[in-house]
């Protein structure tokens, strides 16, 4: 009778596992999903930006240091786009900040903001912004959902055994990055 509720203990024991183990990947495929969203997105953006530049370009062409950062961060996100989510929150706020200031610098010109191109362009990269933003909140969620269960007791036993590793957030790197930007009309 005791061997019977032994091997009753053991075997709800090893359903528990597999249990865990099986929450363990479905949170792990939930991250790598939501980086995948976030990475389509920043791909969106990266391909809508020489659009953008090349209509904003003959409008303020005097307007060369602007111009040059928004180029370089594109660059530096592009060469960004292998590396950790650390990484490429990093570059990727760069970018944003950089854009930020571009559209900023574009309010003060009276023909481009009534130019029907820059216009789309904009409205365009403010909804891949805002899809960037939304992807952003679902991946961190995600990392938030599997970092609990690495760490978390029973989970973290079944974790550490199977490769299971805390993920990283996809954070902006500092306040700059965070700041708005400031609209001057002349």
């Amino acid at each position: 009778m005791i061997g019977w509720i032994i091997l009753g203990l053991v075997v709800v024991a090893a359903i528990y596992a597999v249990a865990i183990y099986n929450g363990l990947v479905k949170n792990r495929q939930m991250v790598e999903e939501g980086w995948s969203g976030i990475d389509v997105q920043l791909k969106r953006r990266t391909d809508l930006i020489p659009n953008l530049m090349e209509t904003v370009k003959g409008y303020m062409s005097h307007e060369r240091e602007t111009l040059e950062a928004v180029t370089n961060a594109r660059a530096a996100a592009t060469s960004a786009a292998s590396g950790s989510p650390e990484e490429r929150a990093k570059a990727e706020g760069q970018l944003s900040s950089a854009l930020g200031r571009l559209i900023a610098t574009a309010e003060a010109y009276p023909d481009l903001k009534a130019n029907t191109t820059f216009l789309e362009f904009q409205a365009a990269l403010q909804t891949v912004e805002d899809e960037i933003q939304m992807a952003r909140r679902y991946y961190n969620g995600a990392v938030r959902n599997l970092n609990v269960m690495v760490e978390s007791v029973p989970s973290n036993f079944i974790a550490g055994p199977f490769g299971f590793q805390k993920a990283e957030y996809f954070e902006l790197e500092n306040e700059a990055d965070r700041a708005v930007p400031n609209v001057k009309f002349n």
